[in-house]
């Protein structure tokens, strides 16, 4: 039987995150002394040891874009969804279901009292081998979940399909394929969930496994 590797839930206090406002580069003005006065019949030139510099505005590097989210998909309680891979995930009333390769179905519930869908949260299962991960989780305690990514430690990022019932209730499913990213299955990738704005709502982070587990 194959392993399985499951991150617990992890949930941090939704934080609004407010953009800097705008601030432009300060401007520096010199003044130049007054000319001399010239005689009538000379031409008007500067007056000596006089200058004017201009300075050159400080560039205010442009922030990254973030993934472009895919809107939530709604799917009937027991439909099936071909997650790739091999992989199918569907949603019952009482939580998430899927299934590998190998055919052997796994569950997550979401009334077991596992989880606290009173405040934002995200779980995270994985199963990978040499080709690649298969990630897939809960997201919970919210109806305005806009998507979720996973990142590594270098900054890289995959964003999820997510998945709900009609209705949209206050929780759903994601799931996403990655390459291969260690000897842990895939749990060393940290999870957030955004809300539709693209404000941070929960973070899953990372972890690996002691030696000897896997």
């Amino acid at each position: 039987m194959k392993k399985y590797w499951l991150a617990a839930a992890g949930v941090v206090a939704a934080v609004a995150v407010a953009a800097p406002s705008a601030v432009g580069a300060p401007t520096e003005t010199s003044t130049a002394s007054t000319a001399a006065a010239a005689s009538p019949d000379s031409a008007a030139s500067p007056a000596a040891g006089t200058a004017v510099r201009a300075e050159p505005a400080k560039a205010t590097p442009a922030k990254a874009a973030a993934p472009a989210a895919k809107p939530v998909r709604t799917v009937r309680p027991g439909q099936r969804v071909d997650a790739g891979g091999g992989f199918t995930v569907w949603l019952t009333r009482d939580g998430k279901h899927w299934t590998g390769p190998d055919g052997y179905e796994n569950f997550r519930s979401v009334v077991d009292g596992n989880i606290d869908r009173s405040e934002p949260g995200v779980s995270h299962q994985s199963e990978g081998d040499a080709t690649g991960v298969f990630h897939s989780g809960l997201y919970y305690g919210t109806r305005k979940a806009g998507r979720v990514e996973l990142s590594d430690d270098e900054g890289h990022k995959t964003v999820a399909t997510l998945i709900a019932l009609p209705g949209r209730p206050d929780w759903g499913v994601w799931y996403a394929h990655t390459g291969p990213v260690d000897g842990n299955g895939g749990s060393s990738l940290g999870v957030t969930l955004y809300d539709r704005a693209g404000r941070p709502l929960a973070e899953l982070p990372g972890f690996d496994f002691p030696a000897g587990r896997g």
